[in-house]
């Protein structure tokens, strides 16, 4: 279907080329769309602490081979293969020319098994993957690290809608560590997330890791509303807040401690 743009354009030149309409669907035939989903959540918060500065992340993943959801195609073992991005900003809103102070890219390739059902409605999966961080710097403020890790998730019902999730992380770092070498003293090798929730309601996420050699680690909690049910309506957003205590919120500072609360959006939880 032709567009008044479209029509105006070819009546005032009779000689150009007949313009074709817009694309009306920009997924109609792009497969690489079709395999494209959310990883991590994305939100943006600010709040105060030890810097003033908001947190802003990013975060999809990428399935390689395979059908998408959408196929009829049957099943295949590298329906689990991903290659996953999450980039997180910390933007120094106090500052005069407010810079974003630090940013960490975190490319992963990642392989998800299929859920597996357990008794009494437990239902287990388990990812591995290859990760890289980088702080993308040069110089004394340049931060890297490559880590090779597994979780295996468990998830189960607790009370009406409510449902638990928990997934132990074993973390084992390879390759040149030069940026940042006594970076596992403060990070170590075991983490754990867990996960309590309904899917339309409350929900409170908590990532920890730890050095049980030095005592060093980490906690972020992460605690989400849906703002369509305070408001009576409206976007589909999360009221989003969230707190960190800790070494290493990110690459920069990974070995200073910090306390920060903030509070702001998720477009995903």
């Amino acid at each position: 279907m032709k567009t008044a743009t479209h029509e105006a354009e070819n009546r005032s030149n009779p000689n150009a080329p007949i313009l074709p309409p817009p694309p009306t669907d920009r997924k109609a035939g792009n497969a690489f769309v079709d395999n494209l989903d959310l990883y991590e959540p994305i939100y943006a918060v600010y709040g105060p602490g030890t810097d003033s500065e908001a947190r802003i992340q990013l975060s999809f993943k990428y399935r390689l081979f395979g059908a998408s959801a959408n196929s009829q195609t049957s099943s295949n073992w590298r329906d689990g293969l991903y290659l996953a991005y999450t980039q997180r900003m910390f933007w120094d809103l106090e500052s005069k020319s407010s810079p974003f102070r630090n940013i960490d890219f975190q490319p992963e390739l990642i392989y998800i098994t299929p859920t597996v059902g357990l008794t009494g409605d437990i239902a287990m999966t388990v990812q591995a993957g290859i990760r890289h961080e980088s702080n993308g710097r040069d110089g004394p403020q340049s931060r890297s690290i490559n880590s090779i890790y597994i979780a295996p998730m468990a998830t189960l019902p607790i009370a009406g809608d409510y449902r638990l999730t928990f997934a132990p992380r074993l973390s084992l770092y390879v390759g040149n560590k030069s940026d940042n070498p006594d970076i596992v003293h403060y990070r170590g090798h075991a983490g754990l997330f867990m996960e309590v929730g309904e899917d339309n309601g409350l929900r409170l996420s908590t990532s920890t890791r730890f050095n049980f050699g030095s005592g060093k680690g980490a906690v972020n909690a992460d605690l989400s509303y849906p703002l369509p049910r305070l408001l009576g309506g409206g976007p589909d957003l999360y009221l989003f807040a969230q707190s960190f205590y800790g070494y290493g919120e990110n690459l920069l500072d990974y070995n200073r401690r910090t306390r920060r609360l903030r509070i702001g959006v998720a477009l995903v939880r």
